[in-house]
């Protein structure tokens, strides 16, 4: 009797430490939700808003630190499909009309000028009046195309851009996915979808890992609206390829660079990459709603984020760029590496419950506060040094630096916190 009472003690202090723990992760999940929402619609935002609309009906290539735009810059196709997406999702999301505004803008310039009305999918970048300036093929670049505009139609209803999407990915099916060789998606193509001429003593990357995880992003997208039979098993290939041609499953790290039959050359472990597929390929997975899929998924995404974690974090809870292939490291702080790491780590806490991830994401919010937001004149740092301070002389809008990364942070805590 004594030793039943004890447990039935110890088993109600255990509930009321357990009721009394998430309640304090609730409280903290829930600040951080707050003041990561804040930012997005009181920084973010509002200036790209502000700074990157050009005086016609696109937007400006590239844009300086002090939001002077560069007139003469060309006008990149993953920036711009980067731009609608970040505001097709904030009317989803946040639902106000001048998010709707811009977004139907880009999607607007988007259908009108990157999509090659010749040969289809999209040119890679564009002159400041229009006309194309580079126009090979990017795959990458495509599939940002895609992924923007099954997002416009997702949020507006706007039966243009999910033509437009569907029409991209009828361009993948007949041009880009290698059904005579290995499956997966090659990497570039000439304009007329040739493959380009290697250069001479320069291996042969014709798929990479980041490609991989992108087209995996937009066609997942694309699936949300248009669940098209063949698009279906389209996305358990490419989590396929991410669980094995592209994956180490005994080093928890993605594969960057193969050639066409899949054979790696290059041993760097990105870390940026690692944490941002943990959490992508979980939201295929359950997109799907393939079960045993899901839970695979999980262990996976839970492997990869910890491990990115353990190996990859700085003192000061930025995470790093990359680990080389020689074994030297890139650790300076990129805004998107430290956007992909409060996503994954609340994803990793979401499937485990462990403190210690949503403690992380808190920790790293911390550090993008501190170090990547420009309280002078809006917006955010893209890139720091390695003393953690910015890099003025870099654009805050151009080819690379867009608002997706940070935005998406915004989007995707919203979801994960309401739930």
């Amino acid at each position: 009797m004594k030793r039943t009472l004890i447990l039935v003690l110890a088993l109600a202090a255990c509930l009321v430490l357990t009721g009394s723990c998430k309640s304090a992760q609730k409280k903290m999940a829930e600040q951080l939700k707050s003041e990561i929402v804040d930012d997005l619609e009181n920084n973010l935002l509002p200036w790209w808003m502000e700074n990157v609309p050009d005086d016609a009906d696109g937007f400006w290539g590239e844009v300086r630190c002090d939001g002077t735009p560069v007139m003469e810059a060309d006008r990149a196709g993953i920036l711009n499909a980067r731009i609608l997406w970040t505001f097709s999702s904030a009317y989803r999301v946040l639902g106000k009309t001048e998010y709707k505004a811009l977004a139907d803008r880009a999607a607007k310039y988007y259908r009108a000028h990157f999509i090659d009305p010749e040969y289809g999918g999209s040119f890679y970048q564009l002159t400041p009046d229009g006309a194309p300036s580079q126009t090979q093929k990017s795959t990458y670049c495509i599939a940002f195309g895609i992924y923007a505009l099954s997002e416009h139609y997702r949020a507006t209803g706007d039966q243009a851009s999910l033509e437009a999407a569907v029409g991209l990915f009828r361009d993948f099916e007949a041009h880009i996915y290698d059904a005579a060789q290995g499956g997966g998606y090659i990497e570039g193509f000439t304009r007329d979808w040739q493959l380009p001429t290697p250069r001479p003593g320069r291996p042969a990357v014709t798929k990479t890992m980041n490609t991989h995880i992108h087209v995996m992003e937009g066609l997942t997208n694309l699936y949300r609206v248009w669940p098209d039979p063949v698009l279906r098993d389209r996305l358990f290939e490419l989590v396929e390829i991410l669980q094995t041609h592209l994956y180490n499953a005994e080093t928890h790290h993605l594969i960057l660079y193969c050639d066409r039959d899949w054979n790696s050359f290059n041993n760097a472990d990105s870390y940026g990459h690692d944490i941002e597929t943990s959490w992508l390929l979980c939201e295929t997975a359950e997109v799907l709603g393939d079960k045993a899929l899901i839970e695979k998924i999980r262990r996976q995404a839970v492997d990869m984020c910890s491990t990115a974690l353990d190996e990859g974090l700085r003192p000061d809870n930025a995470l790093m760029y990359e680990k080389r292939g020689n074994g030297s490291y890139q650790s300076n702080s990129a805004w998107w590496c430290q956007n992909e790491t409060v996503v994954g780590c609340i994803n990793a806490w979401q499937i485990t419950g462990e403190d210690r991830y949503l403690e992380q994401a808190v920790k790293t919010w911390e550090f993008i506060k501190a170090n990547h937001i420009d309280r002078e004149n809006g917006g955010w740092f893209c890139n720091l040094n390695d003393d953690n301070t910015p890099r003025l002389q870099e654009m805050k809008a151009s080819t690379w630096n867009c608002p997706y990364h940070n935005s998406r942070m915004g989007y995707e805590i919203i979801a994960r916190i309401s739930k």
